[in-house]
């Protein structure tokens, strides 16, 4: 019953996110020879400063097709719509916030808080790793379309990446929902964090490798071939503190 419960408070973002998701990865494939017929352009540009120099490592890294989905799948599209995904999965739906709202009621259901977060939390996970390999495994399905390859190792690395970074932004919203009522409020302290990370990485002049949004995006993996292992790891126990953490602020709640 309880899954059924999250599963109904949080469909609608779900499937959303997951059409917009895998509508990307596949857009993102159908481009890629409109993209290539662009590249000579892009390489001619001379521009002075910071800019021309992202512009001129953009257009040689997409010169390969397997560059090409790493930047504009990994690295941005998937990246950073996803993030918003899931701060919109873990936000909301605990704490009641008016009286339509449906948390009072299940708070009063013969069960214990652990069960009831347990469910949300079980189920809000789910979701992520949908959204994180769906999209992901749709770009080696389609990639002979355009003429291309690309492993469904490599596809699966990549998505098992976004799926562990994710997890630390749907921690955090839940956590601030068993602080803050409603969904909005929690959701948008939550994308503030993640706008003020981003911010850092750009001042630092890009994600370095301990960047949560460097392990989002399998840079290490893309560019050695190494997994970020240091960086998973963190990302998993962070994301872990964060929902034991709103489970026992969650427990101590009186309705």
């Amino acid at each position: 019953m309880f899954w059924y419960k999250s599963w109904l408070d949080t469909r609608w973002r779900f499937l959303i996110a997951f059409v917009v998701l895998t509508c990307s990865a596949v857009l993102t494939v159908l481009a890629y020879p409109k993209v290539v017929a662009l590249l000579p352009l892009a390489a001619n540009v001379s521009g002075a400063g910071e800019l021309g120099r992202r512009i001129r490592e953009v257009a040689e890294l997409e010169r390969t097709y397997r560059g090409y989905v790493w930047v504009q799948a990994f690295r941005q599209n998937l990246t950073q719509m996803g993030v918003l995904f899931a701060v919109l999965l873990g936000t909301g739906g605990l704490l009641p916030s008016g009286s339509n709202d449906t948390a009072l009621f299940t708070m009063s259901l013969p069960a214990s808080r652990n069960e009831l977060l347990g469910a949300r939390v079980a189920t809000g996970l789910a979701q992520l790793a949908l959204l994180a390999f769906v999209p992901a495994l749709v770009i080696p399905l389609l990639s002979p379309v355009v003429g291309q390859t690309f492993t469904v190792a490599s596809a699966a690395i990549h998505g098992a990446c976004l799926f562990v970074a994710w997890t630390v932004f749907f921690s955090l919203a839940l956590l601030l929902s068993t602080v803050v009522s409603g969904v909005w409020v929690p959701a948008l302290i939550a994308l503030c964090t993640a706008l003020v990370l981003a911010a850092l990485d750009q001042l630092a002049g890009g994600p370095a490798w301990y960047s949560i949004f460097s392990v989002m995006s399998g840079e290490n993996y893309f560019r050695t071939g190494a997994l970020p292992w240091t960086g998973l790891a963190v990302s998993a126990v962070a994301a872990a503190a964060m929902l034991y953490a709103g489970s026992r602020n969650f427990a101590r709640h009186d309705f």
